[in-house]
């Protein structure tokens, strides 16, 4: 088991990871991957049971993780990389020609860690489902997990995924929206408003909990073990996580306007001096 302080102590160098990737390439999505760093250290270094050693695209006998607003992809490659998948060093190869490390995630790089390719938002919860039931089928008792955007929200095949689900009874899988209220033209409030999405999931039949803390890894930890011991009911399970985009940068924080700009040399070096190197750059 890996403590609070000891996860606390790596979402600094995830942020790092993060904000040198999308400056390096002036091109890459650093606010909603700085807003899911808490979230990515949690599932990766403390609760999913996964071995980066030995990855497969199968994952049997594992849990396994869909990242379905592929955009976040730096958070992604930096947990990814910091938990053993691939060599750290290959951080520095993000969005660049002939990179494994593509700006969305992609399958046919042959990136360890990465089940799909997920630049079109609305589908990884239909492919989620499908690993889920999967594993019902092969006895394999471990969980699918998922992250999606609230944005990502407004695309009409999560919701034909989310009736799917309950009718079926996919309740093995936990799946997680990070609600930071932003998306690239505004907040989705202003953009569009998706009123209570506690009710909708609800009413769609999913079992749902809410974090109104998601930038706090004690928080993070708490709701996921509650999710887990609600498995096996005959739902899915729904996490409503509220985080704040750009966290722990704080020219970042509280607007849209990060979602997907890369700072310029004197803002890259600001955000370094707000997260202090713990682990190590590449």
């Amino acid at each position: 088991m890996t403590s609070t302080t000891e996860l606390e102590k790596i979402v600094p160098q995830v942020r790092r990871d993060i904000v040198r990737m999308v400056h390096a390439v002036n091109s890459g999505h650093p606010g909603g991957s700085l807003g899911c760093a808490e979230f990515f250290v949690s599932l990766y270094f403390e609760v999913m049971k996964h071995n980066p050693k030995q990855f497969s695209m199968d994952g049997i006998g594992e849990d396994i993780f869909f990242l379905s607003n592929g955009h976040i992809s730096p958070v992604f490659y930096s947990v990814l990389a910091r938990s053993g998948y691939f060599p750290v060093a290959e951080l520095a190869t993000f969005r660049k020609l002939n990179s494994r490390l593509q700006g969305h995630p992609t399958t046919h790089e042959g990136l360890p860690g990465v089940r799909i390719a997920s630049g079109s938002l609305g589908q990884g919860l239909s492919v989620a489902i499908g690993a889920a039931l999967a594993k019902k089928l092969n006895n394999d008792s471990n969980i699918v997990y998922t992250l999606h955007g609230d944005g990502e929200l407004q695309e009409g095949q999560i919701w034909e995924a989310a009736m799917y689900a309950s009718a079926k009874k996919v309740d093995n899988i936990i799946s997680t929206i990070d609600m930071n209220g932003q998306q690239i033209d505004g907040s989705t409030g202003s953009v569009l408003p998706m009123g209570s999405l506690k009710a909708k999931f609800e009413a769609f039949g999913w079992d749902v909990l809410s974090n109104d803390n998601g930038n706090n890894i004690s928080a993070i930890l708490e709701t996921l073990t509650i999710a887990k011991s609600r498995l096996h009911k005959g739902k899915p399970i729904m996490i409503i996580m509220k985080t704040e985009m750009g966290n722990g940068v704080d020219f970042m924080m509280h607007s849209h306007k990060w979602h997907g700009v890369a700072p310029n040399n004197e803002q890259l070096a600001q955000a370094l001096n707000q997260n202090p190197e713990t682990l190590g750059d590449y």
